[in-house]
């Protein structure tokens, strides 16, 4: 089973949650999840146990549980979808076709037709 590790304190590695879940049954990954870049914790990571019923076990124990300075938020993990933004979403950037050009028709103006004179 994956389970979800929320609000963890940046000082907390892979080896404390492996620590804090392997005394609840066999652990087969944790994951803290980094910032590419920078290297720090995003806040949260993951934890996959062998035993779905062990699991459940670690998740109702360690919900809440104070962790270097900060209460965990622990729970079955979803699988990732596509709508997390929800509304229509869409794709967003990417090359947009079509026929370019600048001149959007109208007068050489710019605020209406041509100039007159008085």
């Amino acid at each position: 089973m994956n389970i979800y590790v929320g609000n963890l304190s940046r000082e907390v590695s892979d080896e404390d949650l492996m620590t804090e879940f392997s005394a609840y049954g066999k652990v087969k990954s944790v994951k803290v999840i980094r910032d590419l870049f920078s290297g720090d914790s995003k806040g949260f990571g993951f934890v996959e146990m062998v035993v779905a019923t062990e699991a459940q076990k670690a998740i109702d124990e360690l919900n809440t549980k104070e962790v270097k300075g900060k209460k965990l938020v622990v729970n079955e993990a979803r699988p990732k979808t596509d709508d997390r933004r929800g509304g229509s979403g869409g794709s967003r950037g990417g090359f947009r076709g079509g026929s370019g050009g600048g001149n959007r028709g109208g007068g050489s103006g710019g605020f209406g037709g041509p100039r007159k004179r008085f």
